[in-house]
């Protein structure tokens, strides 16, 4: 190490740093500092969640509990019994040097505002500067997130580009996209060409910034709702990329009537029919489900009703439904029973929706404005800066 900035020294004679503590900069620091922790809360009751190892819950006899997630030295405490998060605060306070900074506003780079209509969560700070870094604070807006009429691909002729600003650029949007699931679809067709970037992979990500120009402080809302369901919208373009004719696979899922995951992703294998790649995506909807059900399980808060997973796609709902193998599933037999297993269980029941109802649409594909925004809108997403 050097000697760090403004370190005054009564000789001469050159020095060295002992390194006694670091939680950045070594690879097993942040290990050995989520191990010390887990330790310390595991001691004062509470149970490490599986589905997610970041999340610690104790449940007390009266029903209520409290919830700690953590992110390295970043923590959210949460629960409905107040005296007892106030006692662990004076706890972990013992142990380790913390902060309490109040009511949650700010984590991460995520904004969060409180209303008794519910709770929305935005980036505006995020965008902002990351506009203003880009030099993009007075560009010309742009109402969607990709053009219609564009297709990338590797190859398309166009000169090379500063690939280190490229993949920073990119790398902020994918951190974005946690709050923003309208560019999920725009960030993760940009980020596959990340190794060799061109002008016209550059030009569709300054077109992610105009669009982020015109809507800076858009973001998602959590409203208390009546319905107590999980629902899973997937759907896939078929043959989307015109690199290698891959699809795409999306989907997205409410619980209680609100946004909570989401992935647009392409698929790891060609499909030869719209009706294989929509159950690829099918399958890939109900892994989701079933990790939220499991982590909805260790909070104790039993589901009442099956999930239910909606399909624009009545070929894929055939295949899922009908008990008989036959020569045109066997390419996605082990998706077929999967999915054929989880239905005669009772966890899962199919449905179909209408293309235009079908909300995973907008992690799919590019679409045109109108349909864009009525997408944008069933996700739950809100403008809370919005003057009107």
């Amino acid at each position: 190490m050097d000697i760090p900035a403004g370190l005054e020294t009564t000789s001469n004679f050159n020095k060295v740093c002992r390194l006694r503590k670091s939680l950045y900069g070594l690879k097993q620091s942040p290990r050995a500092w989520f191990e010390r922790f887990t330790k310390v809360v595991k001691g004062y009751g509470f149970v490490q969640c599986q589905s997610d190892h970041t999340l610690f819950v104790k449940h007390f006899p009266e029903g209520k509990l409290a919830i700690i997630i953590v992110y390295v030295d970043d923590i959210i405490l949460t629960g409905d019994h107040e005296e007892k998060i106030d006692l662990l605060k004076k706890l972990l306070t013992k142990e380790f040097e913390i902060k309490d900074l109040g009511n949650l506003k700010y984590f991460l780079g995520m904004e969060i505002a409180r209303s008794k209509k519910g709770i929305a969560v935005s980036q505006r700070k995020y965008v902002l500067d990351l506009l203003n870094e880009t030099g993009m604070l007075g560009c010309k807006p742009a109402e969607t997130p990709m053009d219609t009429t564009v297709k990338l691909e590797e190859s398309d002729g166009s000169a090379p580009v500063d690939k280190g600003r490229y993949q920073r650029l990119v790398g902020k949007l994918i951190y974005l996209s946690h709050t923003r699931p309208d560019i999920g679809f725009s960030v993760s067709v940009v980020s596959q060409f990340m190794n060799n970037p061109t002008e016209k992979h550059m030009t569709a990500v300054i077109r992610i910034l105009r669009y982020l120009k015109m809507t800076p402080g858009k973001g998602l809302f959590f409203q208390r709702t009546t319905n107590k369901e999980i629902e899973i919208f997937s759907d896939a373009d078929w043959a989307g990329s015109v690199t290698d004719r891959r699809s795409t696979s999306g989907y997205c899922s409410f619980v209680w009537g609100n946004l909570v995951t989401w992935r647009s992703k392409k698929q790891s294998v060609v499909a030869r029919s719209s009706a294989e790649a929509e159950f690829r995506a099918m399958a890939q909807g109900i892994c989701e489900g079933i990790w939220l059900n499991r982590l909805l399980e260790e909070l104790r808060v039993p589901l009442k009703h099956p999930m239910v997973l909606y399909c624009d796609n009545q070929a894929a709902i055939s295949i899922a439904k009908n008990p008989v193998h036959h020569d045109r599933t066997k390419h996605v037999e082990i998706d077929r029973h999967f999915i054929k297993e989880k239905i005669e269980e009772g966890v899962f029941k199919v449905s179909y929706t209408p293309t235009n109802c079908q909300t995973a649409d907008i992690l799919t594909k590019a679409l045109a404005r109108v349909n864009f925004e009525d997408l944008t809108e069933k996700l739950g997403m809100i403008n809370i800066y919005n003057a009107a």
